[in-house]
């Protein structure tokens, strides 16, 4: 035989094995995110059975049983199975009644809950045996099948006698392990079936050792009759309050026949972090399917909490989380267009209710206005904002200052607002999220206001010169605060403005600030990374110390001759400035503050001892 032959003979096939052990192992661990599960998994394979039963014999029973004490038990009114069936489909890991390619449960197939076909294999995490005893529902005369698994991959497979005739549909007995007995006490169950099968269609009841009964579902609170508008608005509070834990500030309804989706969305009745994406719970067919969903709605919409049902949506293989496809990305969108609705329709109907609203979550309507111009135009004039005239809404600041100047930071607001406020000038502060950009588009609103950002060069030009003979009588004084400020790249002046309680004001810009940033990397570096920052310095115009010559301190100050407290009075104003700024010190700038307070401690406790001594 040539080699080419031997190369293209074909090989022996072989048949994959599969350590069951194993295999429930990564179920428990990487799959499943806690062995509660397996409840979830034993009712969708009954409200699945149901469905198929439904699907060939219209108006059939439609009950699901969970018995507990000891062993545990769920028995449906499904479709049961036949003898092939149980050889077919307990017999093989993976394989689902639910993939069949032909015959009548082929249609209704997308009103199955579970497409994964190892939904069973979840019942190993708590039981080393399961038990199924079923009987087909479609077949007359069918006799009863009993499978019998072991976790360590063993099965038995009977048909019970023919005087053996059990209802048809399927029972599933597990024997759990002692490790896992908390999972299958009877108080458990119950909540664990109220948690996944709460919004089921089909009757859920659960037994309890004694015999005492729980139906554990009801119908969707959004589906639920009402004698009135209000009734329905509070039984749907008191949904919200037993779900979340919180009294919501209004119900927004969910409705999109499309994608198969109804619900309700809450809204959060105090303001929250929009970092802070708690999840919602949705809903595959009733079942849920996750109650931490975060991926359900815009990242804007932080400040609503929703509890969904749907048709459409797919779960990941795991089934506790949603494939993202572009059917999530259509719902997602529709349902935050639908929460904009509502929050464009509150200014028309409930101006009281968009205030309470816009008090707490006013951060949320801000990131929508920036990309919504609807929205922007409604609602850009409610909105509050920091300002010289304190936090008013633009509108009401907007009627007092035809131009409006805005900060980059909260720094720089910080730095001017006092001054700004003394000299007339209407200031915003930009520095918190979407703020400078929402204020750049107010001209859009209101035509005739003029919006531009905030120069220092703004504010030192309303500031008034000292008189000749004053600065005169101040330099020497003035020569030493350059000589010691100008250390810290900050030039001093001498100016006079109100309020005269203001001995000094910083004026700072972003490029003065990047280019001390740069220097001290520099400083602190060496060799190339250092030449490399040296390369970058900028001629920027450096940092502003501004004393008030209308504040008695300052006054006081410039008639200091003495130079070593000449030095200490500088930096003591300098240490001053800083903190009113509120900007984060530099190290050299903390250790000025200590040195300038201990100095005029000093000096203070000297003068004290010299009059002691006199007297």
């Amino acid at each position: 035989m040539t080699q080419q032959a031997q190369q293209t003979q074909p090989g022996t096939a072989h048949t994959f094995q599969v350590d069951l052990r194993g295999l429930v192992d990564l179920l428990s661990h990487h799959l499943y995110s806690s062995p509660r599960v397996y409840l979830r998994e034993l009712l969708q394979n009954a409200v699945d059975a149901i469905t198929a039963r439904q699907a060939v014999q219209p108006g059939a029973p439609a009950r699901i049983t969970v018995r507990t004490g000891g062993a545990l038990t769920i028995t449906d009114t499904g479709i049961g199975l036949s003898e092939a069936d149980v050889h077919s489909f307990l017999a093989t890991i993976g394989r689902s009644s639910k993939r069949a390619a032909e015959g009548e449960l082929e249609a209704a197939r997308g009103d199955f809950i579970g497409q994964f076909g190892i939904g069973l294999l979840a019942c190993f995490v708590v039981a080393d045996e399961i038990t199924v005893l079923s009987r087909h529902a479609a077949t007359s005369g069918a006799p009863a099948v009993e499978w019998r698994g072991r976790s360590d991959g063993s099965y038995t497979i009977r048909t019970l006698p023919a005087d053996a005739k059990p209802e048809p549909g399927t029972t599933v007995t597990l024997t759990p392990r002692p490790d896992a007995a908390q999972w299958t006490a009877p108080d458990q169950v119950t909540e664990l079936a109220r948690h996944y099968g709460g919004l089921l269609r089909h009757e859920v009841t659960v037994v309890g050792p004694r015999g005492d009964e729980n139906r554990v579902n009801d119908a969707p609170p959004w589906e639920r009759k009402h004698g009135s508008p209000l009734a329905r608005r509070e039984a749907l509070a008191e949904h919200c309050r037993t779900t979340f834990g919180f009294t919501p500030l209004d119900t927004i309804d969910l409705d999109l026949p499309v994608a198969g989706l109804r619900g309700v969305a809450y809204v959060l009745p105090t303001a929250v972090s929009p970092s802070e994406r708690a999840g919602h719970r949705v809903h595959l067919k009733g079942m849920l399917l996750s109650d931490k969903a975060t991926e359900l709605l815009p990242e804007w919409a932080f400040f609503v909490r929703c509890v969904v049902d749907s048709t459409s949506l797919r779960p990941t293989a795991s089934r506790e989380a949603l494939y993202e496809d572009e059917t999530l990305a259509g719902i997602r969108d529709a349902l935050g267009a639908r929460i904009r609705d509502w929050l464009t329709g509150l200014a028309a109907s409930d101006p009281d209710l968009l205030h309470r609203f816009i008090d707490s979550h006013h951060l949320a309507v801000k990131a929508l206005a920036r990309y919504d111009d609807e929205l922007l135009r409604m609602l850009l004039p409610w909105l509050p904002f920091e300002t010289t005239d304190g936090n008013v809404t633009l509108e009401e600041f907007a009627r007092t200052h035809r131009t409006v100047l805005v900060t980059r930071s909260v720094e720089e607001f910080r730095q001017v607002a006092p001054i700004a406020a003394a000299a007339g000038l209407g200031v915003v502060n930009g520095g918190y999220t979407y703020d400078r950009d929402l204020v750049h588009r107010l001209p859009e609103i209101r035509p005739g206001t003029t919006v531009t950002d905030l120069d220092p060069a703004t504010v030192t030009a309303h500031l008034d010169s000292v008189d000749p003979s004053a600065e005169l009588a101040a330099a020497g004084f003035l020569a030493v605060a350059r000589e010691v400020i100008g250390g810290y790249d900050c030039d001093v002046v001498l100016r006079t403005f109100q309020p005269v309680t203001a001995p000094a004001l910083l004026l700072d810009n972003r490029e003065a600030r990047h280019e001390r940033t740069r220097a001290d990397l520099a400083g602190s570096s060496d060799g190339l990374w250092a030449d490399i920052l040296g390369s970058l310095r900028a001629e920027t115009p450096r940092a502003q110390l501004v004393l008030n010559h209308l504040n008695p301190l300052v006054r006081r100050a410039t008639t200091i001759t003495e130079r070593g407290l000449a030095v200490t009075t500088a930096e003591a104003l300098y240490g001053q400035a800083l903190l009113m700024s509120r900007r984060p010190l530099r190290a050299a700038e903390s250790a000025l503050l200590n040195r300038a307070f201990i100095g005029l401690l000093t000096h203070a406790m000297h003068e004290s001892h010299e009059s002691a001594e006199e007297a």
